[in-house]
This record gives C-alpha cells, structure tokens and sequence, in this order.
C-alpha cells in the first residue's frame, strides 16, 4: 500500500509532468499494459506507446498549468482527477494507478 508521504510525492510527479507537458518524466511509472483514452485516440499499449501518445497530445495542446481536483487511495490502489488549462482549452484528466512497495504504477490515462 501506499503511504500517503510516497501518494503526496507520486501526485506531484504527476502534476509536474503534466504542467510541464513532460510525458517522459512519466515513463519509469507505467505499467505494462497502459489504457489510454486522448480526445483523438485510445487503445491499449505498452508505457513507451502511452508515453508517446502523451508527447504527441501535450505537443499540439500546450499545457498552462494542472490542479488535482479529487484523488483516493485504497490500499492497493487509486485514482486521480485534474483539471489541464492548454493552449486549445481545459481537459479533464482522470488517472488509475496501483500500488507496488512505494510506488505507484499507472494503469490508465484518459484525457478529456
């Protein structure tokens, strides 16, 4: 399970990378198999594929900041909702991760 000090510090690594339109910083924390849903496209990949797609979504909408909205930990795993001003408008972002020691590992990413 996570303890809320490593959930505090993978909420910010995800908030960073997020404002910072910074996909790769996420590589090390994806999962195997990663569900990704862009308003343009989703599917099922690998974390090099998700990062990718990420890369692609964050270079043609600028990201100005990112606020988490509602996040929950249970004990093995959790969810996160932010909100993401870019360049062509705010999205919703609602992220699902897992617990693995005292990290967090991302198993789905959608963007809306």
């Amino acid at each position: 399970a996570l303890s809320s000090a490593a959930s505090d510090v993978y909420k910010r690594q995800i908030s960073n990378a997020f404002k910072a339109g910074n996909a790769s910083s996420l590589s090390g924390a994806m999962d195997k198999v990663v569900d990704v849903a862009l308003p343009s496209s989703s599917k099922k990949c690998n974390g090099s594929e998700a990062v990718s797609m990420l890369s692609s979504f964050f270079s043609s909408n600028k990201p100005s900041g990112f606020s988490v909205v509602h996040h929950a930990d249970k004990k093995e795993s959790g969810f996160l909702v932010g909100k993401l001003p870019t360049s062509s408008g705010e999205y919703r972002v609602n992220i699902t991760y897992r617990a693995e020691g005292n990290t967090a590992i991302i198993q789905s990413i959608r963007i809306e």
